[in-house]
């Protein structure tokens, strides 16, 4: 699709509000909170989930829920949103394409000219958070984040295509990993007695797990393998 920015056509008042903004909107009387009040939420449909059988780390139930994500065809499974602590110290965030996930962390990428480099340079920390609607789940982390090797930031970029290569110097694409102390599956229910499991690092390597929901509250501390 075309910038609007840089077509042709000029986008005038008319123009815009006739793509871009509902006719409701546009009435001088709505109420706008009562309007998104009235749009539809917790509408997917949240896969069988056994309190009894987690494992004991984050990563291995990460990979399970995005794996039944893609399974069940949701778009973007792998498409986060990454928050950081801004010069300013505002926080700010953008979407983007998670690279991987392992025992050491989940990885995003960028140019080292990027905001995001210039703001994980002055505060190496993040939170990362996923979103799949049609399965009422999230995911959310986060923690300290740590530059990966030059060699491992050079096959990152070499993976990309020629166009998304084109213009990126060497030794100026860089591969991050978001190494959480906590990470927090959300899985929604119709009528909102959400349910949460909680991991928290613990200093030893071991995660410490709570499962907070409407009728099950437990806490383990089981040691990661």
């Amino acid at each position: 699709m075309a910038d609007e920015r840089t077509s042709k056509r000029p986008v005038t008042p008319q123009r815009w509000h006739s793509r871009k903004v509902p006719e409701e909107l546009l009435r001088e009387s709505l109420d706008v909170s009562a309007w998104l009040r009235a749009q539809p939420a917790l509408a997917g449909t949240a896969p069988p989930l056994n309190l009894d059988d987690l494992p004991a780390r984050p990563v291995e139930l990460f990979l399970d829920w995005i794996g039944a994500a893609v399974e069940a065809g949701v778009p973007e499974p792998h498409a986060a949103t990454l928050a950081t602590i801004g010069l300013d110290g505002i926080p700010d965030a953008r979407t983007l394409i998670v690279k991987g996930v392992d025992e050491r962390g989940w990885a995003v990428a960028g140019p080292r000219s990027s905001r995001k480099a210039a703001q994980l340079a002055a505060h190496p920390m993040a939170a990362l958070n996923f979103w799949w609607q049609p399965q009422v789940r999230a995911v959310r982390l986060s923690g300290a984040v740590h530059e990966a090797s030059p060699d491992e930031s050079a096959a990152d970029l070499a993976a990309r295509s020629p166009a998304a290569r084109e213009g990126i110097a060497p030794g100026q694409w860089v591969l991050w990993r978001v190494v959480p102390n906590r990470v927090e599956f959300w899985q929604g229910s119709p009528d909102r007695r959400h349910t949460r499991l909680v991991y928290e690092s613990r200093s030893d390597g071991t995660w410490a797990r709570g499962v907070v929901g409407s009728t099950d509250v437990r806490e383990s501390g089981e040691r990661s393998a």
